[in-house]
């Protein structure tokens, strides 16, 4: 058979750091897409919820995955790929901040993230096209690129999602057959997985290592061959990282050949029921298959009569049977498409049933990371489309019922069984309020075993969790507008929708030379329309944070958001900083966006934006 050259030419060069400021408008200018490619979810929606699985570092039982305290956990993601290239960094930063890529795709429901790097990164290499104007991805300026990883998977996992480091190159120039090249030695692989497993020994974002990228012929699995065979390359590559980090789990990607069968780089595990990885710690292996469709390559079965219906029997021979017969996890860690054939689309439909839709097996289930984030890979594309902000929401909408927000164990999973939600908090009311507090009271919510507590927010950020129903802001500027929201939670860790959002004034107290102003670009296609808002300090005093609102008419319905906490009560609006772009000095700028549906054609999208500062 014809053999694949599985290669993704990435689509976007380096960018030059004078052409940073042209990137940045490009890449915020209101995308010219039909209304079906949605934004990011709005916050409040069920993706946003977090579960209590997940926690710690993570171990192997059988064919499932279990955190710390033995809970089953379904890895559900996404790759994240540019630290492998000759930019140093992820993709995509030329245009946004970090912070708002990562809240974009757990909003989306990934609770994952596959970071591919290179070894190059171990010399210390300066990141290209990142871009730090008006204060975007301020903390990461004069970072190396293992400085900027280090603020990716903290950031990562404060927001509860987890990362997975892969050793996806030997260097930039591009992937490698083995494990090692002329110019990087095993040694050299062996060395820097020690040393990146210790970078994170503490740190329990970082589940485990992929020990390298999609190893194809002349590697081989079990010939016994110590120049070729991967299997025995992965147990040392295995002993190497757990010697640092004994909690890690350790990924085993698959061949290209074995006895005669070939299929995708990296996705023929046919021989690890045969000759297993072992290693010195036990419950650590996950096998890790690639399956692709025919954007990236032609393969006989998609030409099969019986396709799609031979699909299942292909990945039960190549990985799939390593899950049935409970030898051992199995994580997909890259497939993905274009969709534009009716064989792609019929293939990832297949592939998803095959991995078993979280509703019916919880965590009993493959786990997976999906190929990729990244709009600007060659033979597949993204979930984001070109302009790096919105959505393929055809493209994620395949992978709706294989999502696991939160690693929830779910239906057959082992956990705590309760994944009920309590009650959204009722009747939110400013009950007082002085140059510097807000006084807040609201209806208890109800849950099917008890409401724990209660968690508020002002605009995007949490500032207190209490177990009653009533709380005070304090420490807040005079004559400045704040919003707040509360969520509800359980003993289960389940959280509750945000309440319907108010807004309360502090009384002035000594004034402030702080100030904002707010411009609107609309693209209006008819059903739906996308606004992007540029805030801007014309005040003579530093802006710690700033809200924008306005009002819509019911008919407009808000499907996504990007880069500001958006929330609606009734026709009214408001867009909170986050943490990352509140901040502005006078006369610096930063650029939020909002996304809409028309549920009524008459619905007019009037916008007079108005704009608070905090200083």
């Amino acid at each position: 058979m014809r053999l694949p050259l599985h290669r993704r030419p990435w689509r976007r060069p380096a960018a030059p750091a004078a052409a940073l400021a042209a990137l940045l408008a490009a890449a915020f200018a209101a995308p010219a897409v039909p209304a079906a490619h949605a934004a990011v979810a709005a916050p409040g929606g069920s993706a946003a919820a977090t579960a209590s699985a997940g926690t710690g570092f993570w171990h192997t039982s059988g064919r499932q995955i279990l955190d710390e305290a033995g809970t089953p956990v379904r890895i559900a993601g996404i790759n994240w790929f540019g630290f492998e290239t000759s930019n140093y960094v992820p993709h995509g930063l030329w245009s946004r901040d970090y912070k708002s890529m990562i809240d974009q795709m757990k909003s989306l429901g990934y609770n994952t993230i596959r970071l591919p790097y290179s070894d190059d990164i171990f010399k210390g290499t300066t990141p290209t096209s990142l871009n730090t104007s008006g204060g975007m991805n301020a903390d990461l300026v004069g970072l190396n690129s293992l400085g900027v990883m280090d603020k990716l998977v903290d950031y990562a996992g404060s927001v509860g999602m987890k990362v997975i480091l892969d050793r996806h190159r030997p260097d930039s120039a591009g992937q490698s057959a083995l494990w090692y090249t002329s110019s990087v030695p095993e040694s050299t692989w062996l060395a820097n997985l020690k040393s990146i497993a210790a970078r994170y020994a503490g740190n329990s974002a970082v589940v485990g290592i992929d020990l390298h990228n999609e190893p194809h012929d002349p590697a081989c699995w079990g010939c016994g061959d110590q120049a070729t065979d991967w299997r025995l390359a992965a147990q040392r590559g295995g002993e190497a990282v757990l010697s640092a980090n004994s909690k890690l789990l350790v990924f085993v990607e698959g061949v290209q050949s074995f006895n005669g069968s070939s299929t995708w780089w990296g996705g023929n595990l046919q021989g690890a029921g045969q000759y297993p990885v072992q290693l010195s710690v036990a419950n650590r292996v996950v096998y890790s298959a690639h399956d692709y469709a025919t954007s990236v390559a032609q393969q006989p079965w998609f030409s099969d009569p019986s396709f799609p219906s031979n699909m299942p029997g292909v990945w039960d021979k190549n990985w799939g049977y390593l899950f049935n017969q409970n030898i051992a996890p199995v994580w997909v860690g890259e497939f993905g498409t274009t969709l534009q054939s009716t064989v792609d689309q019929q293939w990832l439909k297949a592939l998803v049933q095959y991995l078993r839709p979280t509703a019916t097996a919880g965590a009993d289930s493959f786990q997976w990371t999906f190929w990729s984030w990244n709009p600007n890979s060659g033979d597949t594309g993204g979930i984001l489309n070109d302009d790096w902000t919105t959505v393929n929401t055809v493209k994620d909408g395949y992978l709706a019922s294989i999502k696991s927000p939160g690693f929830a164990g779910g239906p057959g999973g082992g956990g705590t069984g309760d994944t009920q939600a309590p009650s959204v908090p009722g009747g939110l009311t400013v009950t007082g309020s002085t140059a510097s507090s807000v006084s807040l009271s609201w209806a208890a919510s109800t849950d099917n075993t008890a409401v724990t507590g209660y968690d508020v927010y002002r605009g995007g950020t949490k500032v207190a969790s209490v177990t009653g129903t009533s709380y005070t802001d304090s420490g807040l500027s005079a004559s400045t507008a704040y919003s707040y929201t509360v969520r509800a939670k359980d003993a289960a860790g389940n959280v509750s929708a945000a309440s319907a959002a108010v807004t309360a004034t502090t009384s002035a107290g000594g004034g402030s030379s702080a100030g904002c102003a707010a411009t609107v670009s609309l693209n209006d296609w008819g059903s739906g329309l996308t606004a992007t808002v540029t805030v801007t300090n014309n005040g003579t005093a530093a802006v710690k944070g700033w809200q924008v609102a306005w009002t819509w008419p019911t008919g407009l319905q808000i499907s996504g958001s990007w880069s500001a906490d958006v929330v609606r009560s009734g026709q009214r609006v408001t867009a909170s900083s986050l943490a990352y772009n509140g901040a502005l000095a006078p006369s610096a700028s930063t650029t939020f966006g909002v996304q809409a549906t028309r549920a009524d054609s008459s619905a007019v999208a009037t916008f007079t934006p108005v704009c608070t500062a905090t200083s």
